[in-house]
């Protein structure tokens, strides 16, 4: 027995692929077989499995749990919540490693799988790995056992343990994903008001497209917090491991944003400690870091890349601009938009600002929000080369962390290559909407000249 998954599927830090055409139930067993001989070999013997609310993550997690116990694990099913309950199960059950069968924030055809073991994210080169495995046949056999658990309750009161904030006015828009549920419970033991959209899971997401990264998306919060002159929204995507925020203004709180808000009390608590944020993120939060006596580090956009980052430097807190925010600090170091949103409540309270002040002290900048230019997933990396070959050429200052992050007298642009769609992201900061305007000139210049169509994506 072997098999070969469609190549598009094997990303750099999860599996992930269109239902019914890139991805089938025969690749969610074959995942399961690869990753519990990779288990086994490293002496790993219960797992725990998780699912989010599409319609099609019930079967992909039947032939999941097949393929693992059929390599001889042990799985502990946790039913459908967010990925971050499943991180959490994951730290705390007695397993040694844990699965989630989540779309995330893709659109409703999307399905996939994100992967832990012995305390370390599988990505990159070990997904690649298993692809290898599966179409040598390499697994191992076994006869494992499935058990279900319940831990959603532990890990709502988990959320708020030692929570120390305030009373707020706050709208919450779980946007139909999988942390509906889990929101509802979470709201009734923080004090305040709450007004809920959307907690009812429904994976066809009819209210909108569950991505809080894109302001269309946050219509309805923003509707929610001005009708109800709420203190600030929190919007979660599919999995709840991305947050997205507004003020009481309605203006947008991007993820590098938060960060700024959250650094605060982190570094008050732990002095001079490193803050993690990924190459899309704004220089005035790298500053603000600075400023707060703390070390920013700029870091590879990806959830597992950034967590990996995170382990080896200690930092206690990182986040990206797409909304993933990670706390070590009083957590577990996983990302978590449930567990964010708690800490952006008790940071308003600490700071002893309202969110929308907070939002109007940072400093002045003009910027681009994510630009999502579509190219073929088999193109998208080789257009980075190409842009990467002709700055060199032109001798600019070029960061290649992730892509090609340009400093220019007028600011900085990004350009890199997505890890979870087929798009390139681009982004731009200016001091001036002037310079904002040659920067997105250089970047539309780039594209071009790689045959690209220099406009934003529709998704």
């Amino acid at each position: 027995m072997s098999h070969e998954f469609h190549a598009s599927i094997l990303r750099e830090y999860d599996v992930r692929g269109v239902v019914g055409k890139t991805l089938h139930a025969a690749d969610a067993r074959a995942l399961g077989r690869s990753y519990g001989a990779l288990a086994m070999l490293e002496g790993a013997r219960k797992i725990a499995v998780g699912r989010d609310g599409r319609t099609h993550s019930p079967e992909l997690e039947a032939a999941l749990v097949d393929g693992l116990t059929a390599s001889g694990l042990d799985v502990v099913r946790i039913g459908m919540g967010p990925s971050p309950m499943l991180y959490y199960a994951t730290a705390t059950l007695s397993v040694d490693g844990g699965i989630q069968v989540t779309g995330s924030h893709n659109p409703a055809d999307y399905n996939g799988f994100k992967m832990l073991l012995n305390g370390r994210s599988v990505f990159g080169a070990e997904i690649q790995a298993l692809g290898r495995r599966a179409k040598a046949g390499d697994w191992v056999e076994g006869a494992g056992s499935v058990t279900d658990t319940n831990v959603e309750d532990a890990y709502v009161d988990r959320l708020v343990e030692g929570f120390d904030g305030g009373a707020f006015r706050i709208g919450w828009d779980a946007g139909n994903g999988a942390g509906g549920p889990v929101l509802e419970k979470l709201v009734k033991k923080l004090p305040g008001e709450h007004h809920l959209l959307y907690t009812e899971v429904d994976g066809t997401f009819p209210h909108h497209h569950p991505d809080p990264t894109v302001e269309a998306n946050l219509a309805d919060l923003k509707q929610l917090v001005a009708d109800k002159r709420l203190d600030f929204g929190i919007a979660l995507d599919g999995d709840a491991d991305r947050i997205g925020a507004v003020d009481g203004q309605g203006r947008v709180i991007w993820g590098d944003q938060l960060v700024m808000i959250l650094a605060e009390p982190v570094l008050k608590a732990l002095p001079g400690s490193t803050i993690i944020a990924d190459v899309k993120a704004s220089q005035t939060l790298f500053d603000r870091i600075a400023d707060l006596g703390g070390k920013p580090l700029m870091w590879k956009t990806g959830h597992s890349l950034i967590k990996a980052k995170m382990k080896e430097t200690g930092a206690p807190l990182a986040g990206e601009m797409s909304g993933h925010i990670f706390f070590k600090h009083e957590w577990y170091g996983f990302d978590d938009a449930l567990y964010a949103a708690v800490r952006l409540i008790r940071a308003a309270t600490s700071l002893g600002k309202s969110v929308t002040q907070l939002r109007s002290d940072m400093p002045p900048s003009v910027a681009t929000p994510e630009l999502r230019f579509q190219v073929d997933d088999t193109r998208k990396f080789a257009v980075i080369e190409e842009v990467a070959a002709r700055l060199a050429a032109d001798g600019a200052t070029v960061d290649s962390t992730d892509g090609v992050r340009v400093q220019t007298p007028d600011g900085w642009w990004l350009l890199r290559a997505s890890n979870t769609q087929d798009v390139l992201v681009a982004r731009a900061e200016s001091s001036d909407q002037a310079g904002l305007g040659r920067l997105m000139a250089t970047i539309n210049g780039q594209l071009e000249a790689s045959g690209i169509e220099a406009v934003e994506a529709t998704h």
